[in-house]
């Protein structure tokens, strides 16, 4: 005979480790899918690398704004000195212009037909009413001198003030750039915190070996020199390899990238601008690789934000990043997008 007895249930303590088990594999999965993988020491050094060359990108904005600020400062110190100086000529004027106008007092408030009845010696009063027809005329052009004066110093006051609020805000955007680079390199020191020291270690002796290498003479093919002064700046760009990049830095001990260049023509004898944008427009331009020749200013990036020399077989000498020294290095190799050259 069939059993009609129920199917037994599983017991609740069973149940509940059941549920328990299944819960915590449904959490295991989902926070190993969240989790943040330990940061590659290959992984970090990509970041670390592009967040420096952004932050060398914006030390040329920052070099850009600097500049401005302080050409604006001479403007405005040169305008103040004017209006000092312009008002101490116009205090001038007016002394004299009173002493006149005393001497002229004294001489005689008496109307010039009684001074005649009452001069003893007319030829004595044709001799005063004479002299007080120039101290007139004197007058009249100390007053037009003075008129001309205040003009002057109206203007330079204007400019001088318009100067200042360019002033201001060229400081304002100093100030945003500087923050912009800061922020990039704390960024990348924030990955690179993330490795092992010994992790951290093994990348530098990376850097060090790869500036060490960089540093050798470079084959330069038979790439022709673009000019005497352009071999004379390259010159003096070789002797600085192995310096290190400081970002804002202009010699001669350390760079940034335009710092390198600007600071090498000006030993050449020669004054170049000091940011990679403004360098960028400094001569003729050589639209193809294949026409440079060594000494040429290399433009690299988009936004025109790196500059160094052609070194010959497609290698540049330049400063490259926070991080690293001056340094030969392969243009197509350097991961920025080369947009043309420049022949001072």
């Amino acid at each position: 005979m069939a059993s009609h007895r129920r199917p037994k249930q599983p017991g609740r303590t069973r149940a509940t480790v059941l549920t328990a088990t299944a819960a915590a594999a449904v959490a295991l999965s989902a926070n190993s899918a969240v989790a943040d993988p330990e940061p590659t020491k290959r992984s970090v050094k990509a970041k670390v690398d592009k967040l420096r060359e952004d932050a060398a990108a914006a030390t040329e904005k920052y070099n850009g704004a600097k500049e401005k600020a302080d050409k604006l400062q001479k403007d405005v110190d040169r305008l103040q000195d004017s209006v000092a100086r312009g008002q101490g000529e116009l205090n001038d004027l007016r002394n004299g212009l009173g002493s006149m106008a005393t001497a002229q007092y004294r001489s005689g408030g008496i109307d010039p037909s009684m001074q005649l009845l009452l001069s003893a010696d007319p030829d004595d009063y044709l001799s005063r009413a004479s002299t007080l027809d120039q101290l007139s005329l004197k007058q009249l052009g100390s007053l037009k001198k003075i008129q001309g004066k205040q003009r002057q110093l109206e203007q330079q006051r204007d400019a001088a003030a318009d100067k200042l609020k360019d002033l201001a805000k060229t400081r304002k955007e100093l100030g945003d750039h500087k923050k912009k680079v800061q922020g990039k390199l704390a960024e990348a020191q924030k990955l690179l915190n993330k490795l092992t020291a010994e992790e951290r270690a093994e990348m530098r002796a990376e850097e060090e070996r790869a500036s060490r290498a960089a540093g050798e003479r470079v084959e330069m093919g038979n790439e022709g020199t673009a000019s005497g002064r352009a071999a004379s700046a390259y010159e003096a760009a070789k002797t600085r390899v192995g310096m290190p990049y400081a970002w804002g830095a202009e010699g001669p001990n350390s760079f940034d990238c335009s710092g390198l260049t600007s600071w090498a023509y000006r030993q050449a004898g020669i004054s170049i601008p000091r940011t990679s944008q403004a360098q960028a427009n400094a001569g003729m331009r050589i639209n193809s690789m294949s026409d440079l020749k060594v000494g040429d200013l290399v433009i690299l990036r988009t936004d025109l934000g790196h500059v160094g020399f052609y070194a010959g077989n497609g290698q540049m000498l330049h400063a490259p990043k926070p991080g690293a020294q001056v340094r030969y290095e392969s243009i197509a190799r350097s991961g920025m997008p080369f947009m043309w050259g420049v022949r001072i």
